[in-house]
């Protein structure tokens, strides 16, 4: 031993020189779980990518399985997917408490992913689900499946989005985990939008007989017989071009050329049909489809996929922010910190206009793409588009909001993905590549909304520890979970009340045309001036870049010194 390190050991008794160790590990350690491994951030994106095979494919496809599969009336479904979401309004605050109280060897949060992994799935797969019922049965039936629906959702989805706030103490860092969750969240929502109207086809194939006969040069008579019998098959040729209408008109129904007709076929019964519009026609470009068969089996194996990527996100994150050891459960005076908390009330407004900006352009695609351009595949081909581009606007999130604030940059992606999603109201049914076009340029910016909004709520629920030296986490995601999923049912019933306006009826394809202009303005600038009010309510938010910054420095060094007083 050196004549200096004895002289140190004499200076300094042992026991001192052992705190001095664990102050220095503390340290090291509080600063070692700032930044989050890739692996952890990809774990966790992928629980992302499980709640938008649920979340999606009903924000998208649910409306039109009631109105055009299921035989729910447009209204009726409108309505029932609004009075749903207010269940929201009491199961998330309370779902948020929950996290917040729950003590495991697991955390607060992660062991409500792994327990509500595999019912999410099963709920799902009801959801799209058709039993023989009459119209009462199927409206129950559906108010049933989807209330329970949005309660297991909600006991997922709560707890997963107060996780991304525990993971780091660092809302730099935070901004990164929430551009890797965006990133698993469009590549969810671009597995079933991309594919699932693929697997419906491939699910719902009914391998009829079909008997072509040309009767002029772009007009033929279709008769189609089946083997088996078809509670609701779909006859339509594949690229939708040509009209379709029955040869005799059935009793009670008008007989007016469509898309696509839907119909109920009995086993070995042949039905004819005109085809008119489209040369060359074989039996190969005729599409005839169980949708109720094709839907079903569809979301049966995508939900397998939820409940694998669940527990595999359960299973790789970790949770290293808690509340202040001195902190007391006391409900009154989390509600009084979270109502008093200026920057999550700004984000609250914020978010539901985001969510039913983005809602009614998701809601609204398959519907544009099947009456207006008579091209219903072609949607998955554009869903897929604006999932890639969503992909490209998470995670170009965090390096602009490096560059200019977390703020502004919410406020310029609002006004420029509505300004640019105005313009579909110029395109024509046959504008395919403008169509494209706006869709990705405006879906690009639309993917920073999300992406910013729940790293922001952890930047809240940041500034009510830094105010009050009390946290809340669950509590302030499950509020704001609240309003994007209350925004998409406001967004579903805005549209069932305007299709319903003019008249639409999903299973009577003579109201298509009538309707024609509804999908329009909902399409391009119904949706662009929500998001010109939402961008409006954002300049209030009052955090800006260096104030966080600040925070976050203040709440390091409380909880610096908090491990290091327990340590001792």
């Amino acid at each position: 031993m050196h004549a200096s390190e004895r002289i140190f050991f004499v200076l300094f008794p042992e026991c001192v020189i052992l705190t001095l160790n664990k102050i220095l590990r503390v340290n090291q350690n509080q600063r070692n779980v700032e930044k989050i491994k890739i692996r952890e951030k990809i774990g966790y994106a992928l629980g992302d990518g499980a709640a938008n095979i649920a979340w999606r494919g009903v924000s998208t496809f649910l409306l039109f399985f009631y109105t055009d599969v299921f035989g729910i009336t447009a209204a009726a479904a409108g309505v029932l997917l609004f009075i749903a979401r207010l269940s929201d309004g009491v199961s998330d605050v309370a779902m948020g408490i929950i996290g917040d109280r729950t003590n495991s060897k697991f955390g607060k949060f992660r062991p409500w992913i792994l327990w509500t992994a595999i019912p999410l799935a099963v709920i799902l797969s009801l959801l799209f689900t058709t039993p023989d019922l009459g119209m009462t049965g199927k409206i129950v039936y559906a108010y049933i499946t989807y209330i329970l629906f949005t309660l297991i959702y909600t006991a997922n989805n709560i707890p997963y989005g107060a996780l991304m706030a525990v993971m780091t103490g660092d809302n730099k860092e935070r901004t990164s985990i929430g551009s890797y969750r965006m990133v698993g969240a469009f590549a969810g929502g671009m597995i079933v939008q991309g594919a699932l109207l693929f697997l419906v086809a491939h699910f719902g194939n009914v391998n009829p007989s079909i008997n072509i006969t040309k009767l002029e040069n772009t007009k033929y008579n279709v008769v189609v017989s089946s083997s088996q019998d078809v509670p609701n098959a779909n006859i339509k040729t594949k690229d939708g071009i040509a009209k379709i209408y029955w040869a005799e008109a059935k009793e009670g129904t008008t007989n007016t050329p469509s898309p696509y007709v839907s119909f109920t076929m009995s086993a070995n019964e042949k039905y004819s049909f005109i085809v008119d519009g489209e040369s060359g026609l074989t039996t190969e470009k005729i599409s005839l489809i169980n949708q109720k068969k094709g839907y079903s089996n569809s979301i049966y194996v995508l939900s397998v996929f939820l409940a694998i990527f669940m527990i595999i996100t359960f299973m790789s994150t970790k949770e290293r922010v808690y509340p202040p050891k001195a902190q007391k459960s006391n409900l009154i005076q989390d509600l009084k910190d979270l109502f008093s908390n200026k920057p999550w009330l700004v984000l609250l407004v914020v978010g539901l206009f985001w969510t039913i900006y983005n809602s009614i352009k998701q809601g609204m695609t398959l519907y544009y793409f099947t009456l207006y351009l008579n091209n219903q595949l072609l949607s998955a081909s554009y869903l897929v588009a604006l999932m890639l581009a969503s992909i490209a606007g998470a995670m170009a999130t965090a390096p602009l909001g490096k560059k200019l604030g977390k703020k502004n940059l919410f406020i310029y992606a609002l006004l420029f993905s509505g300004a640019v999603n105005a313009l579909f109201v110029f395109c024509g049914p046959k504008d395919i590549g403008a169509i494209f076009t706006i869709g990705i340029i405006s879906e690009f910016g639309a993917a920073i909304f999300p992406t910013l909004f729940f790293a922001m709520l952890g930047d809240t629920a940041d500034y009510s520890e830094f105010k009050n030296n009390r946290r809340a986490t669950g509590l302030v995601y499950s509020a704001g979970s609240f309003v994007t999923k209350f925004g998409g049912g406001v967004a579903a019933a805005f549209i069932g009340a305007v299709l319903a306006a003019f008249h639409y009826n999903g299973m009577d394809s003579t109201t298509i045309e009538g309707a024609i202009p509804a999908v329009i303005m909902l399409m391009s600038w119904i949706p662009a001036v929500i998001a010109f009010i939402a961008a409006g309510i954002m300049t209030l938010y009052p955090l800006n870049q260096p104030k966080m910054d600040n925070i976050t420095e203040e709440l390091y060094q409380r909880r610096l010194k908090e491990a290091t007083s327990v340590k001792d």
